[in-house]
């Protein structure tokens, strides 16, 4: 392993202004994704800024109804607290169903947010990659691409998003609070991830040094319901196939209010704006469900090996959608 220095900032400005002087620095959390990394030769900052003990440990309710979550909060802890339980259940599934229980104690909600892909060609320094080193190519859409992207791909890289947590924040809409050198900036999650484009190694919309503090949710809807759902090829311990979230408030059998998000399809979570848009004032019914979505995933481009993730997907929205709307068309509780 190449060595590096370690730091254990006191503040976040403090860990802001250390990383701006390490071009190749990075921040550390749980560490449960970048010391892999570091271990496969495809990560080697000279410089590890600990961010992990910073004073971003609390779950606390705004002003408004909503929560704040700190970066530094524990998966594990997230998970089941009583708030997020009874409000969000979207995110508590969401943060169950991910890893182990192990990696959900170390892992922070932060660096949940910032994880790569697992994408075989990135993670092998023997192959080339254009995430890891641009210009390089990429092998996986005539290779290995089972898992790998069916929405917003590029010829330059169909690597996808790993995080279960971050379809359900995208579903709900949550916000992103950012420490930077220019002071503190605030980026809707859905604008956090980018897709690939003609540069697949930028992962983020973030600057170099910009850092996760917490992640800001609205209050929840009254009468609405959510829940996710993923699909893998094992009962525990395996990334997704293809997942949602989704939350669903229908008044009077029709569609009041409607967030879809998709993982594991493309590089970032993908919200499903043309279903929702054309679900909106609609019948809450299954028909009605699996038109809009049906809508949405016409845009998929699959490869040779992973058009199964199409169908798939669809079916696991429109069930899910299915189910809210019949435990959502009561209203209010």
């Amino acid at each position: 392993m190449k060595t590096f220095q370690y730091e254990r900032p006191a503040d976040a400005d403090t860990a802001v202004a250390l990383l701006a002087d390490a071009p190749t620095g990075a921040y550390l959390g749980g560490g449960t994704n970048l010391v892999d990394l570091m271990k496969l030769g495809v990560a080697a900052p000279d410089l590890l800024v600990d961010v992990s003990r910073l004073p971003f440990d609390a779950v606390e309710e705004t002003g408004t109804g909503g929560l704040r979550i700190g970066a530094a909060v524990r998966n594990s802890t997230l998970a089941v607290h009583p708030l997020v339980r009874e409000r969000y259940p979207v995110l508590s599934q969401a943060l169950l169903s991910g890893a182990s229980t192990q990696l959900r104690n170390a892992a922070t909600v932060g660096g949940n947010l910032l994880q790569r892909t697992r994408c075989p060609y990135f993670q092998d320094v023997g192959k080339p990659c254009n995430k890891r080193r641009p210009g390089t190519g990429c092998p996986a859409r005539e290779g290995a691409h089972r898992d790998l992207a069916v929405l917003g791909a590029s010829e330059h890289c169909v690597a996808t998003n790993p995080s279960d947590m971050a379809v359900a924040l995208a579903a709900l809409d949550a916000i992103v609070d950012v420490a930077s050198g220019h002071g503190p900036r605030r980026v809707p999650l859905t604008d956090l991830h980018r897709l690939p484009g003609d540069a697949p190694d930028r992962d983020t919309t973030l600057r170099h040094g910009e850092l996760i503090t917490a992640v800001e949710l609205p209050p929840p809807m009254p009468g609405a319901r959510s829940a996710y759902r993923k699909a893998r090829d094992r009962a525990s311990y395996a990334f997704a196939l293809a997942s949602v979230g989704a939350v669903l408030q229908v008044r009077e059998g029709l569609v009041h209010h409607v967030r879809v998000a998709f993982g594991a399809l493309a590089a970032k979570p993908w919200r499903a704006r043309t279903a929702e848009e054309a679900l909106l004032g609609e019948p809450a019914t299954t028909a009605s469900f699996d038109d809009a979505v049906r809508h949405e995933l016409a845009a998929a481009r699959p490869l040779r090996d992973n058009g199964y993730k199409v169908p798939l997907a669809r079916r696991m929205a429109v069930s899910m959608l299915t189910e809210l709307a019949a435990a959502s068309a009561g209203g209010t509780p």
